[in-house]
């Protein structure tokens, strides 16, 4: 059954830049393109082909190929591809296209016959085997209607969805899909054509099958026992830079959301550049998986690391403990003087608490809140976790957080019986003292002392007397602001006291470490309400913490961070100036950051996609560590007045930021506000 207004329409070019001509190359006295058209002329539902090729005068052998071939072709542009594929389709009148790329002479007509059934069968706008992959690099096929291109030729603004015809689509959920696969996840395995030596191997599989006339399951049979994988070759490796990046398209297909920590996503930075992955870390530098070298002027392991990457004195405790046993039936004793450690530096508590991470720090001092005041309402201010206490604010209101770092965050999955457990108030936000002094319901009031702004003195000190009088366990949450101004919770140095505090992040300098310190008779409620983890037991975190806190103690390492960063401040509010470039300056010294007052997404992406030429990591804002010296900074400072220099003569021009940019602009973050 031949389908009509439809047609196979190859993307053909002579300029790869791996390796040009390769389409041309041949075996067995046919070029690559003719080997591929003649397989995908056995189709029985496709009969229409047409190659898309560009305006570059090295395509001409192209166009001579396909006027002595007697094949339909259209000409177009170079970069985009999305607007070549848009302009052929609407030349021929196609209802329906098939995507096929001109590096991948043995795609299965077979194949494509089955994937063009199930397309009709489904109804759907497009269809492929690519999303992810399952049959072996070499046999991709997209499938796609008219519309669907259309709609993406008019509404793509990016470079990378121009130069990528379905990549506006595929990453839209206005159109409905669906992926063909595999019974068997063959992705490993490869039959394209990147560099020279994929030539002998095809020539090898001509050879093994006396010419072109084999299916795509011969070939899958003959590739597992003939592995051509190349461990330093991934899949569509012609969009990425960096081993990294290749590695990040596999990991978006096989991790819920591609990583474990939203904000260590690639995209949030630099779409297809950010290096993703890194392979070793030392002082303020980090080796990518390609072996290169960066220096780190953002986010340091989202502030884990004070002391710098890799610090051999915390690292020599840490082998130690690997070396004699890190968990086991006993307990280990260094949780103990953890315990002792942050209680002595904090007179006005008895006791403490260690799990691992943030979130659930702060969830075990809410639990104990509750179960020592046998009340449920917890009044917030902050950025507290992902748990189901803390985003259960947002059902009521869907973005009650949304002046509290984390923008539009999604409830799904949250019990909508939580509606109303949780009161969301804002930095130095007297009115809400009056609603909370006139409610008998607050078990907690947890809140951050800094962020984008610091607690007003005077505010801390009413809500503490309230909290007093209404029998409410005040909980500040240091996981961020703790050591970092001062050795110990920031409360200290605005000297208000509360009932608990969180400890984290730089606690243990890279190791998983969090700590609940409070009071004796609220932290006893653990042995009435079951609070217990296995690996809360494990030895190296607090082995680690204990090493970093006699670090910082001893080296008075707050007031280096402070120092680089208030430094930073200036310098930055000076180029700025002078460029004429309206920013927001912000945070504690120790975690300055900067959102540009328009069109701040894009101008944030040009920011790293510029320095990320000299290998730097950098965004609005830097997490300061000891390693910050004074070389690094005046470098990082030169390059940034060079880019507000660009960013400015933008700005005032009025010419689209997105011209800045080579790729697409960083997805939009949650926790900064879109200007």
């Amino acid at each position: 059954m031949v389908i009509k207004d439809t047609a196979i329409v190859i993307q053909a070019r002579h300029n790869s830049k791996r390796f040009k001509g390769k389409i041309f190359k041949k075996i067995n006295k046919k070029v690559l393109l003719e080997i591929l058209i003649e397989r995908l002329k056995q189709s029985k539902t496709i009969k229409k082909i047409i190659i898309a090729t560009t305006k570059n005068k090295l395509d001409k052998k192209i166009i001579n190929f396909c006027n002595k071939k007697n094949i339909d072709f259209f000409v177009g542009s170079e970069k985009n591809v999305l607007s070549r594929y848009y302009f052929a389709a609407k030349k021929f009148k196609l209802k329906h296209i098939v995507r096929i790329t001109s590096d991948c002479p043995f795609v299965c007509p077979k194949l494509l016959d089955m994937m063009i059934l199930k397309y009709k069968n489904k109804k759907v706008d497009y269809l492929s085997n690519i999303n992810p992959p399952t049959f072996a690099d070499g046999l991709d096929i997209e499938i796609f209607n008219f519309k669907a291109l259309k709609d993406a030729f008019y509404n793509a603004k990016y470079l990378n969805q121009k130069e990528h015809v379905t990549k506006y689509i595929i990453n839209s959920q206005r159109y409905k899909k669906f992926n063909f696969k595999n019974l068997e996840n063959l992705s490993y395995l490869r039959v394209t054509v990147d560099y020279p030596e994929d030539i002998e191997i095809l020539k090898k599989i001509a050879k093994r099958f006396r010419g072109f006339n084999f299916n795509f399951q011969d070939l899958h049979i003959y590739l597992k026992k003939n592995n051509t994988r190349k461990k330093d070759k991934f899949r569509n490796l012609s969009e990425y830079n960096s081993l990294g990046q290749a590695k990040w398209q596999k990991a978006k297909n096989i991790i819920p959301g591609g990583v474990m920590l939203f904000s260590k996503n690639p995209d949030l930075y630099l779409p297809k550049k950010w290096p993703a992955y890194f392979s070793k870390t030392k002082g303020c530098a980090v080796w990518d998986l390609n072996k290169k070298k960066y220096l780190d002027m953002s986010v340091m392991g989202l502030g884990t690391n004070i002391l710098g990457y890799s610090d051999s004195r915390v690292d020599s405790i840490v082998k130690k403990v690997v070396n004699e046993g890190n968990l086991s039936t006993l307990n280990n004793i260094e949780e103990v003087e953890l315990a002792e450690r942050l209680v002595g530096m904090h007179p006005w508590s008895d006791m403490a608490f260690h799990v691992r991470t943030g979130a659930e720090a702060n969830a075990v001092a809410v639990r104990l809140a509750r179960a020592a005041t046998s009340k449920n309402k917890v009044g917030i201010c902050g950025y507290h976790g992902w748990s189901d206490w803390y985003l259960s604010s947002n059902l009521k209101n869907k973005n009650a957080l949304g002046n509290h770092l984390m923008n539009n965050l999604s409830v799904k999955g949250v019990d909508n019986k939580l509606k109303n457990s949780t009161f969301v108030f804002n930095f130095n936000d007297y009115k809400s003292l009056d609603l909370i002094s006139k409610s008998d319901n607050f078990a907690a009031i947890i809140m951050e002392l800094a962020r984008k702004d610091y607690q007003d003195n005077n505010f801390l000190k009413k809500l503490r007397q309230i909290c007093n009088k209404k029998n409410i366990v005040l909980i500040f949450d240091e996981c961020t602001s703790g050591f970092r101004e001062n050795f110990g919770g920031l409360h200290i140095k605005l000297k208000v006291n509360p009932d608990i505090a969180t400890f984290g992040k730089a606690l243990g300098n890279g190791y998983s470490i969090c700590s609940v310190v409070g009071r004796r008779e609220i932290l006893s409620e653990s042995r009435n309400s079951f609070i217990s983890s296995t690996f809360w037991t494990d030895r190296i975190g607090p082995a680690a913490a204990c090493k970093v806190l006699n670090i910082m103690e001893k080296t008075e390492s707050w007031k280096i961070i402070s120092k680089i960063g208030f430094n930073y401040k200036k310098k930055l509010k000076k180029i700025c100036d002078e460029n004429k470039v309206p920013v927001e300056i912000y945070g504690l010294d120790a975690l300055p950051k900067f959102n540009f007052k328009k069109n701040n997404n894009f101008y944030k992406t040009f920011i790293t996609q510029e320095f990320l030429n000299y290998n730097i990591l950098a965004t609005n804002g830097i997490y300061t560590c000891v390693k910050h010296e004074e070389n690094y900074m005046n470098k990082y400072f030169d390059i940034m007045n060079d880019i507000l220099i660009k960013i400015s003569k933008n700005y005032y021009s009025g010419d689209d930021p997105v011209n800045l940019l080579e790729n697409d602009v960083a997805i939009a973050s949650l926790r900064e506000k879109i200007y």
